[in-house]
């Protein structure tokens, strides 16, 4: 599952699900009771992991799994396609990270059960993005006529990528893309994205210039881990790094979103500002997760 795999409509009933789940979360304590999640992380992950099993659990179901490929067959060579074929037999749905681009998509070729991306390489992070969405519409009512500023690692940040896909598909979105010029977003999604839908964006190397005019700034880490070369990251990752100075000439109604972990990007004196929403943004992850399990489950609960 990708999130540009569900229509709008589709991505607004998942949202709707979600906000009943936040409302009522007694009233689905038991509807995944007797199933199974498979968590199959080749990569380390707190958040997603976690918050996947976090969803399962409060839906009454169980979870089961690995958090590296080490303590998987695959330290022994297994094919994702036998591991799935496998996990299968085991579970009745199955979240995956895997630092490969497109192994999610290659598993649930070879899978009888529903596959979740829960992140590929550099490529995509779709739940993250569904958490995105959410946090989005809770916060704001809406996803039309909003001015995005992403900041920090653009090139390698698969969540900015899969939110930059997610929000073109609404009117009036501006983007300020805002990073060094070694991490601007891939020219991929500058031109597919971007260019080919009319989308309007700048990219600045300056984030006190913009902060002013955005509605929502969605700050990221410089990851060591995406990296080949070390100079580079320490070059680099102290490039932008937001405090309560570069908040006084945001918007009061501004907000504030980081998919973490946070490095030294976040000022620790900005947790305290109200705009600051990505705390709250890491609850949202764990309903629109328990919203995904149970639609791709076709679990339906009467009103």
């Amino acid at each position: 599952m990708n999130a540009l795999d569900l229509s709008v409509e589709e991505l607004d009933d998942l949202i709707t699900l979600a906000e009943q789940i936040m409302k009522n979360p007694d009233k689905y304590s038991q509807c995944c009771n007797g199933k199974k999640l498979a968590t199959c992380f080749y990569e380390p992950s707190t958040r997603t992991r976690l918050s996947f099993e976090a969803a399962m659990l409060n839906l009454g179901g169980r979870v089961l799994g690995f958090s590296s490929a080490d303590s998987s067959s695959a330290s022994k060579g297994e094919s994702v396609a036998d591991t799935i074929r496998v996990i299968s037999s085991y579970a009745d749905i199955c979240a995956m990270r895997h630092p490969k681009e497109g192994a999610p998509l290659v598993a649930s070729m070879y899978s009888s059960i529903p596959v979740i991306n829960a992140g590929d390489g550099g490529h995509n992070h779709p739940t993250q993005t569904l958490t995105d969405l959410l946090t989005i519409k809770n916060l704001k009512g809406h996803f039309d006529h909003l001015k995005i500023g992403f900041c920090g690692d653009l090139k390698f940040g698969r969540t900015v990528h899969s939110l930059i896909d997610a929000m073109v598909r609404y009117p009036g979105v501006e983007f300020v893309l805002i990073s060094p010029p070694e991490l601007k977003i891939p020219d991929y999604l500058r031109k597919e994205t971007l260019d080919d839908n009319d989308i309007s964006y700048r990219e600045v190397n300056d984030l006190d210039a913009v902060i002013g005019d955005l509605d929502i700034l969605y700050m990221t880490r410089v990851q060591r881990e995406r990296f080949f070369n070390e100079e580079d990251y320490i070059r680099l990752k102290d490039s932008f790094i937001l405090d309560t100075e570069k908040m006084r000439l945001a918007k009061e109604d501004m907000l504030v979103l980081h998919p973490l972990p946070r490095v030294n990007e976040i000022s620790t004196e900005v947790d305290n500002d109200p705009r600051a929403v990505y705390f709250k943004q890491a609850q949202y992850g764990v309903y629109i997760r328990m919203a995904l399990i149970l639609t791709l489950l076709e679990i339906t609960v009467s009103s």
